[in-house]
């Protein structure tokens, strides 16, 4: 708390402590003076500037306390003595705890428990959707997956790996229709476990000494002519056939490269 001299304007701070041996009469350290703390006490400082704390009135009747803490335990008094009363056994309770309450109804926690279940479904379900292709791609997990899916009726969605394709053979011929075309078939197998989608394969062509001649990008749809069989996938564990047609770059063009995306 704070306090200031009325003489010579100092605030001090100060604790309780310093108002009890002369029952709130303090000493000041600047002019020594001695003034009644208890007329400026104040808990807070105003805001700055100010000159003089606000003076309290030491003349008013005593306040009422009535936000009691604490209570003591009455001590019993000796037994036989004449004019008392045994009060040992008496209790104090807080009005609170003496009023009476009305017995609350039972509460029905099922509806709760359905809600909860029914949000942790839901995070499993967002959590499995966002985790899909490594679930899919999961050699225990997937099979199971894919089990029942087929008895739901439904189809997991394609998990991309194109580690898993190996170019097993490769032919190329010159175009039976189109003159200074050639066709070029790959053979191909997926060797994952799961379905993954038709891959984008890059083409280049190059000569003896490594020079790049041409180059194409064939997207599923441009090499595979149904989109049911596009929208299918290559199937786990089989080989699939790719043809592509391609210009012809002239007869320099000895090396293909096939590549997967």
């Amino acid at each position: 708390m704070y306090t200031q001299c009325p003489d010579c304007l100092t605030v001090y701070a100060l604790q309780a402590a310093a108002l009890v041996p002369a029952c709130g009469c303090v000493r000041c350290a600047h002019c020594d003076n001695v003034f009644q703390a208890l007329g400026t006490l104040s808990e807070t400082l105003p805001p700055e500037p100010f000159r003089k704390l606000d003076e309290h009135a030491l003349d008013q009747a005593p306040p009422l306390l009535d936000q009691a803490v604490f209570r003591p335990p009455v001590q019993s008094v000796a037994e036989g003595a004449p004019g008392q009363e045994d009060f040992s056994q008496l209790t104090f309770a807080p009005r609170f705890a003496r009023d009476k309450r009305k017995p609350r109804a039972p509460r029905h926690w099922w509806g709760w428990t359905a809600i909860c279940a029914v949000l942790l479904l839901g995070l499993g379900g967002q959590l499995g959707w966002a985790k899909r292709e490594t679930l899919v791609a999961d050699p225990t997990i997937g099979p199971m997956l894919a089990s029942a899916c087929h008895t739901l009726g439904c189809q997991l969605p394609l998990v991309r790996d194109t580690t898993q394709l190996k170019l097993l053979a490769r032919e190329v011929t010159a175009h039976p229709k189109i003159p200074g075309a050639l066709l070029i078939t790959a053979h191909v197998r997926n060797d994952a476990s799961f379905a993954q989608p038709y891959p984008v394969v890059n083409i280049t062509l190059s000569d003896a000494d490594g020079k790049r001649l041409a180059m194409r990008r064939f997207r599923p749809e441009e090499y595979v002519g149904d989109a049911t069989t596009v929208a299918r996938g290559l199937r786990a564990a089989s080989d699939s056939v790719m043809v592509f047609e391609v210009q012809d770059p002239g007869q320099n063009a000895v090396n293909f490269e096939f590549a997967f995306e």
